[in-house]
């Protein structure tokens, strides 16, 4: 997927640079979690991904307040607290004299294992927490070519099979349409609910433009991204009537513009969904323009932190 949003350059520094698990800073090449890890064994964990700006990590409280909430379902004892965790991402970043163009991928699973087995009663001891920082730029060029959509066969499926609502580390569905969707050719899967409408896509959230409106799926079967209600907000403050509804992939097929959200790349222009071609096939007017809206936000949120 070398065209995707998560494309980027790469930086000779991140052979060296220090990551933290659970309070110890280690060298990348010395930075391992056992094979008894209830997220090795099971996916049993939940995660975020976080941007660096200036020395700050923008919407902190947000992703924190998100973490809390996914270990709450899980049922799982961070043990440490917010405050703390945040003083432990900071330090983390100091240590690697972090400031700018840093993405951050933080961890927590519910801790070794004795046995393997599911269950969290075999559990000893307390989850292990795991922040990975690396130096990471967005590929420019992504931001105004864009990126091809293709309609995969896996569904984002009920809260009760397992709620897409939660950031958990069990990614499979999402890495199954994430294949497909190279298999096919293209840049990142678009997947729909059990419905047979737009839900999201493997790794980003998905929009279109229709009319002056912006259209992005109802919510019931994606993860509330905080880059996705930062651009719903920003609608709203801007003018520009924004909706959570469903629609399905011939409506999109007809947009005028479609991009995708998300904390690593921010907005990213759609010029193709399944061989047919969005818009003008280039960045729109209402894209780039929230495009740079969001820019000012990222910039008033690191002013204010």
């Amino acid at each position: 997927m070398s065209n995707s949003t998560h494309s980027f350059r790469q930086d000779e520094r991140n052979a060296d640079i220090l990551i933290n698990i659970n309070g110890e800073l280690l060298h990348r090449d010395k930075a391992v979690v056992s094979v008894f890890d209830s997220g090795f064994i099971l996916g049993d964990g939940i995660w975020e991904g976080l941007r660096v700006h200036g020395g700050r990590i923008p919407f902190l409280n947000r992703h924190l307040k998100r973490l809390w909430e996914g270990a709450m379902a899980l049922d799982l004892d961070l043990v440490i607290s917010q405050q703390d965790l945040t003083e432990r991402l900071y330090g983390t970043l100091e240590a690697n004299h972090m400031v700018e163009d840093v993405h951050i991928r933080l961890m927590v699973t519910r801790g070794l294992k004795a046995t393997p087995y599911q269950d969290p009663a075999v559990t000893i001891g307390g989850p292990t927490i795991v922040i990975i920082p690396e130096y990471k730029t967005p590929d420019p060029e992504i931001l105004t070519r864009g990126i091809r959509l293709y309609t995969v066969y896996v569904r984002r499926g009920y809260a009760d099979v397992q709620d897409p609502r939660i950031n958990s580390h069990s990614k499979l569905n999402c890495i199954f349409g994430c294949i497909q969707a190279s298999k096919a050719g293209y840049d990142e899967a678009l997947m729909l609910d059990p419905h047979g409408h737009v839900a999201t896509c493997n790794s980003t959230h998905f929009f279109i433009v229709r009319e002056g409106e912006v259209w992005t799926s109802s919510g019931d079967y994606c993860l509330d991204g905080i880059t996705r209600r930062n651009v719903i907000n920003l609608c709203r403050d801007a003018g520009i009537p924004v909706y959570e509804k469903n629609f399905s992939v011939s409506q999109a097929y007809g947009a005028e513009e479609s991009f995708v959200t998300g904390t690593f790349a921010g907005l990213t222009p759609v010029i193709d969904i399944d061989g047919r071609r969005i818009g003008e096939g280039s960045l729109g007017p209402v894209t780039a323009r929230l495009q740079s809206l969001y820019r000012d936000v990222i910039a008033r949120e690191c002013q204010s932190a």
